[in-house]
């Protein structure tokens, strides 16, 4: 069973999102650089924003990080 915040994650940039995760001392946020795709921008906009913030941080923890390690 596959965990439903990677799963979001994992949609999102299917269709063509571009956010990268940003985690910085415990802050979880996105940057982007590219536009995303309609459908991406739309999926954003639909299943994650509406997220309270603790799931929202989940789902921004799958997607690519810019952070190095």
């Amino acid at each position: 069973m596959e965990n439903p915040s990677k799963q979001l994650a994992d949609e999102y940039l299917r269709l063509g999102g571009h956010r990268r995760a940003v985690i910085d001392d415990n802050i979880v946020s996105t940057r982007c650089w590219e536009k995303d795709t309609p459908e991406a921008a739309q999926f954003w906009k639909d299943r994650i924003d509406t997220l309270d913030a603790a799931h929202r941080r989940q789902v921004v923890s799958f997607l690519p990080t810019i952070n190095r390690i």
